[in-house]
């Protein structure tokens, strides 16, 4: 399974659009996202469809990203991750 390209990143635009709004992560390179300096998300591009590489708790977990549904399920657990490290750095 390759790394998102160009063509494949122009239609992930919408959710790319949404995870720049989210705090705590930085695009470094078009659909690389960075929390600090280590990465936290990004793209591949497959016969089967678009899925993201997010990172949980330390580990990558490989999710969808072909439909609405998909694709609100990884932003809230983005989300969700981020908000549980924010939490854990406060403790």
């Amino acid at each position: 399974m390759k790394h998102a390209g160009d063509k494949a990143l122009d239609t992930l635009e919408p959710v790319l659009g949404r995870l720049r709004r989210l705090s705590s992560i930085r695009e470094k390179k078009r659909g690389t996202f960075y929390r600090g300096g280590s990465a936290f998300l990004h793209f591949h591009e497959d016969p089967a469809g678009f899925f993201a590489d997010l990172k949980i708790g330390g580990e990558f977990i490989r999710m969808p990203a072909n439909n609405a549904a998909e694709i609100e399920k990884l932003i809230a657990r983005a989300e969700r991750e981020l908000r549980g490290v924010a939490t854990r750095l406060r403790r």
